[in-house]
């Protein structure tokens, strides 16, 4: 009885410790096959365009393809909610942009998910400068033209986004608090539908991201007026910022994280991390970002859990004091 005891014991102490160190070998061995990378936006967006460029320098260094699968709509909200119902596993990620994974949580009366709850931030990996353009059948050819058209013609100019609560849609609300003009948002389900309407002037102003209206400006079809940021982007170093087109306080930028779900183990999350860190020291991916009017940004995962909080809070904030009204 004592040796079947012992026995006992010993098998426990061994279950116990495979318990214990499963996670750091499941972590060791990660990834052993192809990770699904969902993104809540169309495909060639500004989201999609910087991820891809980052998860294809993940890959070479993981050893394992980054599958992008692209699942526009309702703001983002249907592809995060999609990414937070997946497997804690490691082999679902999420590349949340500032509006389902931050403005949404203020603006929707219900969400099928909680960024805090239902998701861990691995880290923001690109800050992006709003950059206001208009099209060029509008007689405007600087921000202070603008000013002055949307004034003399109240209610005529609406703006196009991705989506009700995105950073293009806020973008645009700020510019009209600011300016005190009266211009009307029209939401799109994806960039591909908002840029001819911009061209052809039927939505003749944006509020946006680079790659989204990169197309536009090089067919000559859009004309970028301002950068909403400290500096002048790399990518269009003719465009003044807001601040030397007359319009200081204007300063209005757009972000995108990637995170998993909640349950993850901790040893991938962390390796996750890692892996981001080492992308975005990549000088070619940083060259990349930049051609795309993106700035890399970094962040260690306790850090990165209160950016995602902190930004909640100041999207709350925002759209609070614009009164924009909760979508159903």
């Amino acid at each position: 009885m004592r040796i079947l005891g012992r026995q006992v014991l010993l098998r426990a102490c061994f279950a116990l410790a495979a318990s214990i160190a499963g996670p750091a070998a499941h972590a060791q061995n990660y990834p052993t096959r192809p990770i699904t990378a969902i993104i809540p936006f169309a495909g060639g967006s500004a989201s999609d365009v910087v991820s891809r460029i980052m998860f294809e320098r993940m890959s070479k260094s993981m050893g394992q393809p980054i599958i992008v699968e692209n699942r526009p709509g309702a703001g983002g909200n249907s592809g995060s909610a999609a990414a937070a119902k997946a497997a804690p596993d490691g082999y679902t990620l999420l590349g949340g942009g500032s509006g389902p994974v931050g403005a949404n949580v203020a603006l929707y009366k219900h969400l099928d998910y909680d960024p805090e709850k239902d998701f861990v931030t691995i880290s923001p990996f690109a800050a992006f400068t709003i950059i206001v353009v208009a099209s060029s059948k509008l007689p405007v050819n600087s921000l202070q033209d603008l000013i002055a058209y949307a004034k003399a013609h109240p209610g005529e100019l609406n703006y196009g986004s991705v989506g009700i609560g995105s950073s293009q849609h806020l973008a645009g609300e700020y510019f009209s608090q600011l300016t005190g003009v009266k211009i009307t948002h029209v939401p799109y389900r994806n960039i591909g539908q908002y840029v001819p309407d911009l061209m052809s002037g039927q939505v003749p102003l944006g509020f946006q991201w680079l790659p989204n209206v990169s197309a536009a400006l090089a067919a000559k079809g859009a004309n970028a007026l301002a950068v909403a940021g400290a500096n002048r982007l790399a990518a269009l170093p003719d465009v003044p910022t807001t601040k030397q087109a007359g319009l200081p306080d204007y300063v209005a930028s757009g972000w995108f994280a990637l995170l998993v779900p909640k349950g993850t183990p901790l040893p991938i999350v962390t390796k996750l991390n890692s892996e981001v860190k080492a992308a975005l020291a990549d000088p070619d991916v940083r060259a990349s970002f930049q051609r795309q009017g993106a700035e890399p940004i970094y962040l260690p995962l306790d850090q990165s859990a209160k950016f995602l909080a902190d930004e909640i809070k100041k999207y709350h904030d925002i759209i609070v004091k614009a009164g924009v009204p909760q979508i159903e």
